[in-house]
């Protein structure tokens, strides 16, 4: 198969620019939603995003078709670091979360997945994916709250959208349950449009320089197992969709090393993390449409987005309410998708080792511990994370390697 022949037919440009627009609208909501959460510029989020993708394809020498986005994963820790090391410094956390990226990049490419099979087996990633979605629980409760009626009616909506509906439209129950709640508020009056009509039409987005605080850097680490998993088992997805084995051409190290470059280049210019989208593979299984340049047009669509004004000023009028009720589900879901993780490697918890590793894993982190010396502090998912490598490597009996994993972003 050439390299730019398609399961379905991109071969037109304008079908193919309206699809690219399309796939962005797929990621849109989740994408918006990691820094509207985390409290920092949307525009910021989707400029990153798509100068990350651009910077993945070229590493990968335009052959997979993804789109990078911001994860969940990291939503958490980039508070909680926040509040701690302040938000310059969460970005040099971020940028080290790249380069840990380009180490397991180099890693596989000299020594293969084995080696990454064995420090990050499912009993270590399943329960640290369920502490990233536990530990906001209080956090969605809190925002649903300003408006119970308008949060649930959101919650429904997503819910309805997630369970019932098919196709396409069941990828983006984040950006209908938005849409919905967002409508009613409008109706209910509970939005000012004042923002909105005193942004500049053409704006640069808010940049913010990072700060290098060895705290920060080691709190954010850890919290890259989860993603990365998640990312080679979407490799394998997309893959299996284009009949072609990305994990050997371009292979992992190439795709890995794309996705920590554009998280890398995210913290230079304060934004999220870039990681492989799970709602963009979902699509690119769905429809078929394995052209990598549709993806790139996404990216383009997306920079040219954040240079709107309005388009900023209209996401951060978006009610707490409405951002609430989509909270209670994502979280929930994520926190789920950990047991799925347990679940599907088989993991056996008839022997000790594996439950003790599990419940120290979920102690440590919905707990709250916090280890700390000087200006140094290590607590929650990036502690739980290390622990639970480390029990993993101590503890004999070692338990089946994970197979693979989905994280949601």
């Amino acid at each position: 198969m050439k390299q730019n022949q398609t399961l379905t037919d991109t071969s037109n440009p304008i079908k193919r620019v309206v699809i690219g627009i399309q796939f962005l609208f797929v990621a849109f909501g989740a994408t918006v939603l990691v820094p509207l959460l985390i409290d920092i510029d949307p525009s910021v989020a989707l400029f990153t995003a798509g100068v990350g993708t651009l910077i993945f394809h070229t590493i990968t020498k335009g052959k997979v078709p993804v789109f990078l986005g911001s994860s969940f994963a990291f939503i958490a820790p980039i508070i909680a670091a926040t509040k701690i090391y302040g938000y310059p410094g969460t970005l040099g956390g971020i940028i080290a979360v790249g380069i840990v990226y380009t180490v397991v990049s180099a890693i596989i490419k000299l020594w293969g997945l084995k080696v990454i099979e064995k420090i990050f087996p499912a009993v270590v990633v399943g329960p640290v994916i369920m502490i990233i979605g536990l530990s906001l629980a209080s956090a969605g409760v809190d925002m649903a709250k300003t408006n119970w009626p308008i949060a649930l009616v959101v919650l429904a909506t997503a819910i309805l959208i997630v369970t019932f509906t098919k196709g396409l439209i069941k990828l983006i129950p984040i950006f209908i349950g938005i849409i919905v709640g967002y409508s009613i508020s409008i109706i209910a009056g509970l939005i000012d449009f004042s923002s909105v009509n005193d942004a500049a039409w053409f704006a640069l987005p808010k940049f913010t320089a990072p700060e290098f605080n060895w705290g920060a850097i080691l709190y954010m680490i850890p919290v890259a197992i989860a993603p990365i998993i998640e990312h080679i088992g979407d490799m394998y997805a997309i893959g299996g969709v284009a009949n072609k084995k990305f994990v050997k051409d371009p292979g992992l190290h190439r795709t890995l090393l794309g996705d920590g470059v554009a998280t890398a280049f995210a913290g230079f210019f304060g934004g999220p993390p870039n990681t492989t989208y799970s709602e963009v593979t979902g699509a690119v299984a769905l429809t078929k449409i394995t052209d990598p340049r549709v993806l790139r047009i996404a990216a383009v669509t997306a920079i040219v987005f954040s240079l709107i004004g309005k388009v900023s000023a209209i996401l951060k009028t978006i009610p707490a309410s409405v951002l609430g009720g989509i909270m209670l589900l994502l979280f929930g879901m994520i926190a789920s998708i950990g047991i799925k993780t347990l679940i599907d490697a088989k993991t056996d918890f008839s022997i000790t080792r594996n439950q003790v590793i599990v419940s120290i894993i979920l102690t440590v982190g919905v707990g709250g511990a916090q280890l700390g010396y000087g200006n140094f502090s290590l607590a929650g998912i990036g502690l739980a994370s290390v622990v639970g490598v480390i029990l993993n490597l101590v503890l004999p009996n070692k338990s089946k390697p994970i197979k693979g994993s989905h994280v949601n972003k």
